[in-house]
């Protein structure tokens, strides 16, 4: 896939299934959501590493984006595992009024 032909969410969590899911699905949610914290600390580095006002270079831009992608491929893979269809679960925030306002 690319750009020019994008992923939908259901098709992503689909992907992932079939790559991951019997390895994951024995590691189980609690072993999997400690990779997933690991990946999010990551993206954090990441994010610092091109926070406003630095210079990042090319390499570090690009490892944003990876960072981004291992976090949402994770993501799919516990919600794989606990039986959780993210496109539907994100039908909370395209239902008209059902999420409003923001966190400060």
């Amino acid at each position: 896939m690319s750009a020019a032909n994008p992923i939908t969410v259901a098709e992503f969590q689909a992907l992932i299934r079939r790559r991951y899911y019997d390895t994951d699905a024995a590691r189980g949610a609690p072993g999997t959501f400690m990779w997933f914290i690991e990946e999010i600390g990551e993206l954090a580095t990441a994010i610092q590493d091109n926070a406003p006002g630095k210079s990042p270079t090319p390499e570090q831009r690009a490892n944003l984006a990876e960072e981004f992608a291992d976090v949402l491929a994770w993501l799919a893979t516990l919600a794989n595992i606990t039986g959780v269809d993210l496109a539907d679960a994100l039908q909370k925030y395209t239902d008209e009024g059902r999420v409003e306002g923001v966190k400060d």
